[in-house]
């Protein structure tokens, strides 16, 4: 049990929302559950400050909040924290509290749900003791999620905490009136039959909360990763690969750059846009910038050609000297590869650490759920299926 004398309050315990506490940055602590609310259900101003300051230090209007939930999804909010995109909050989701420690030490707000569920021990990999923590949880998550405008859930689908939860983290998220955007993995096939089928069962049931959901197979990185890539390594590609997928969303709605993007921009196009597929990619050179968007819409990660989605938004991401020229044919080959009715959303971002490389992060949506390998048992690796 958490001491309440002590430093360990900044992590939140279900039932004990008095702690739910400051990470790093500006972020306010509140001494009790009413504090909370009262400072929750204050002016869009206060949202603001507390969760939308970008790095120009202007005040967005968008409140951005990214929850990891469960062990994938919280090792994904650690790798965005390492890079963290300015004006966004991150929360890390968990029923395992001493695993919340690594993410709080990074800077995530943490929250220990399902306390009298699960003690703080874990789901044991079962997602009805991951559902049920949430439901414990249900009154501290709804405050964490209030007055968001845009809500990134991200999880690894198979385990106990990712699959139990997350959809009915979605499901409080969708009914505070945010934009919500589930960007999930589902297991590698070498992680057995039954990681898989209850992967296959919380996709499912987040389609039916969430406005759009990003799946990547991990099975899918096995063609895009060196055969001598270690396990562990493996895992934070995939880590990776769910934090490009936010961060590309985010970096064109909070950082100022070439081309801005607006968040009414990016809701038109995801908005209850259902299944959707990503594809990341990278150019280095004199054509890096064309380079990147050719390898961006045949990517791997995309099971389906992009001319078959209703809506694009791809982020293009560059050095200081990246011209607009450049820009325009790398906008060029995506307008060209998607159908001419899709609605196309896209900005251009330069930083300062890259010196000679453009990457491209993708997200077509509009797909219906077979197209995506949602909730499609049929999507399983044929070594698992005839079991």
């Amino acid at each position: 049990m958490m001491n309440n004398k002590d430093s360990e309050d900044d992590l939140v315990t279900s039932r004990n929302p008095h702690n739910l506490a400051n990470g790093r940055g500006t972020f306010l602590g509140f001494q009790n559950v009413h504090d909370f609310k009262s400072k929750a259900r204050s002016s869009s101003a206060l949202n603001s400050e507390a969760s939308a300051l970008i790095p120009d230090g202007g005040l967005s209007p968008c409140v951005i909040r990214v929850l990891g939930v469960g062990g994938g999804g919280c090792n994904a909010v650690d790798r965005m924290l390492e890079t963290a995109v300015g004006g966004v909050e991150y929360w890390a989701i968990n029923t395992d509290a001493q695993a919340l420690g690594r993410s709080k030490a990074l800077g995530a707000k943490v929250l220990n749900i399902g306390s009298a569920v699960t003690r703080g021990l874990g789901a044991g990999g079962d997602p009805d003791v991951g559902r049920m923590a949430a439901e414990e949880s249900r009154e501290d998550i709804a405050l964490m999620v209030e007055g968001t405008d845009l809500c990134f859930i991200t999880s690894g689908m198979g385990g106990g905490t990712g699959s139990g939860a997350a959809p009915v983290v979605s499901e409080i998220a969708k009914e505070s009136g945010a934009l919500t955007v589930a960007i999930v993995t589902k297991p590698f096939a070498f992680e057995g039959r039954r990681r898989m089928r209850q992967a296959t069962d919380a996709i499912a049931r987040l389609r039916e909360y969430v406005d759009t959901v990003i799946v990547v197979s991990n099975n899918k990185l096995l063609e895009i990763i060196p055969d001598d890539t270690p396990v562990t390594a493996a895992f934070r590609v995939a880590d990776d690969i769910l934090r490009q997928g936010v961060v590309g969303i985010s970096e064109i709605i909070v950082r100022p750059g070439l081309i801005n993007v607006d968040f009414a921009d990016v809701r038109s196009v995801m908005k209850d846009a259902g299944s959707a597929l990503m594809g990341i990619g990278t150019g280095v050179g004199k054509t890096s910038a064309e380079d990147a968007a050719i390898a961006a819409i045949s990517s791997p990660l995309l099971d389906e050609p992009v001319q078959d989605a209703t809506g694009v938004v791809f982020n293009i991401l560059g050095p200081r000297n990246l011209s607009l020229q450049e820009v325009n044919r790398a906008a060029r080959v995506i307008y060209d590869n998607v159908h001419e009715d899709a609605n196309v959303i896209f900005g251009a971002l330069v930083d300062d650490t890259i010196e000679d490389e453009v990457s491209i992060t993708v997200l077509a949506t509009g797909f219906n759920s077979a197209a995506a390998g949602v909730g499609d048992p049929d999507s399983f690796p044929d070594f698992l299926s005839e079991r």
